[in-house]
């Protein structure tokens, strides 16, 4: 019998019942969790509200060097390469044409691989598919509603459609705007819309060369722009410019492509010729969403519950981390559990270990947020005199290691003091 039991992954080789987890949220924090959990023998499930997979979600992000170990750490780094293009340098511009400066995107080359550009649903089409080969079930159509905690603290996560699941813990990566960071905390901070919104496209057939390793910035007159241009002549490139009230995701998808390639292009009449020769040339949909950005998410943890990603730690796009920030929490959080018996001090762990880098960086990506909002003159002016003296300070080897160097090694156990602090 007892054969039997482990065979089926009920105990482990120790006759002890294995741990379960139920994470809500199939993007790509929930995934990378999942893996790590299976890895230190927790048996988990992911619940995701989409009916099904939607690999032309979305546009393209950022996976910056650190969120690039984690991947090698699960043996994905030679797909997101050949999935990818690597960007290690970033030029700043005005809209003008003068040049402001130049940062590294990524660790140095001879001390890692430089982050990667690679489009949204392509990123989720791999992350998917390698947790679906180690076994670990995404169940789609589940929207959570409620969760319940037993008197022995299982949790019971209830359902949309009526069904219900039931494990030790649950893991809240349901993003920014997170049903289980509301179940833990009703009173935490909302999502703050920022006042801008992204859109984003692909073009071809420009007259624009290839930016092999570079990625172009522009800050404009009136809006952020941003592109590079693949070997292939294909353009990536995207926007970020002021737009009223307090729009909700659906009503900028309402836009027709056509209606944000007119507005895009009266936004830009104004700065250099090419943006808008990119913007004419788009080939495709024109997506957009609104910017939000997340005060400091006070409680990340409560009983068997516990966040990850923007769930807990919500910020504008502007540092390129989101995604990589995602998968460290899964990686450290699963570490926790594996090393720390008792969930609630494995939790307590993996929060001490992750909320001061956490919250550097989600200050770092806000300070750079706020460059792009300079629309009146006096306020271009002063940005264009001084951004260049702070660009300087990236074109050290070392000014960025903070942020991009950053390392977890799965096989070093996460040890904890006698007051149950990580050390």
């Amino acid at each position: 019998m007892l054969a039997i039991l482990i065979q089926k992954g009920v105990i482990d080789k120790m006759g002890t019942s294995k741990k379960k987890a139920l994470i809500i949220g199939g993007g790509i924090g929930g995934p990378v969790a999942g893996m790590f959990l299976r890895r230190a023998g927790i048996d988990a499930q992911i619940y995701e509200a989409q009916a099904a997979p939607d690999d032309d979600q979305g546009y393209f992000l950022n996976v910056a060097s650190n969120g690039l170990h984690v991947l090698r750490t699960l043996g994905l780094d030679s797909q997101m390469a050949a999935a990818g293009f690597a960007i290690p340098r970033m030029i700043m511009w005005n809209g003008s044409g003068k040049r402001l400066g130049e940062v590294r995107n990524g660790v140095a080359a001879d001390r890692g691989a430089a982050s990667v550009v690679v489009r949204r649903g392509v990123l989720h089409r791999i992350i998917r598919e390698a947790a679906q080969r180690e076994g670990l079930p995404i169940i789609w159509a589940k929207a959570l509603v409620q969760i319940e905690t037993t008197a022995d603290q299982q949790v019971i996560a209830h359902f949309a459609d009526g069904t219900t699941a039931q494990a030790d813990f649950l893991i809240g990566s349901d993003g920014l705007h997170s049903r289980v960071r509301q179940i833990i905390d009703p009173r935490a901070p909302l999502p703050t819309y920022t006042g801008l919104i992204s859109c984003g496209g692909y073009a071809h057939a420009t007259t624009l060369v290839p930016t092999p390793d570079t990625q172009h910035f522009i800050f404009g007159k009136h809006a952020f722009f941003g592109y590079f241009v693949k070997p292939t002549g294909e353009i990536y490139w995207f926007n970020n410019m002021a737009y009223p009230g307090t729009p909700r995701r659906s009503e900028l998808e309402a836009i027709s492509s056509t209606q944000w390639q007119q507005q895009l292009l009266d936004v830009h009449q104004d700065d250099q010729p090419f943006i808008n020769e990119i913007i004419r040339a788009s080939q495709g949909s024109i997506g957009a969403y609104p910017i939000y950005d997340i005060p400091s998410t006070r409680v990340w943890h409560k009983g068997p519950l516990v966040l990850l990603g923007d769930a807990a730690h919500a910020m504008s796009p502007s540092a390129g981390q989101g995604s990589s920030l995602a998968m460290e929490d899964a990686m450290l959080l699963a570490k926790c559990v594996r090393d720390v018996p008792v969930l609630t001090d494995a939790f307590a762990a993996y929060e001490q270990l992750r909320r001061k880098r956490v919250e550097r960086i989600v200050q770092f990506s806000r300070q750079r947020g706020n460059n792009k909002a300079a629309t009146n003159p006096i306020a271009r002016w002063f940005r264009d005199l001084m951004l260049p003296f702070f660009l300087k300070y990236g074109t050290n080897p070392a000014a960025l290691d903070w942020l991009y160097s950053y390392t977890i090694d799965w096989d070093a156990p996460v040890l904890t003091s006698a007051e149950g602090l990580a050390v």
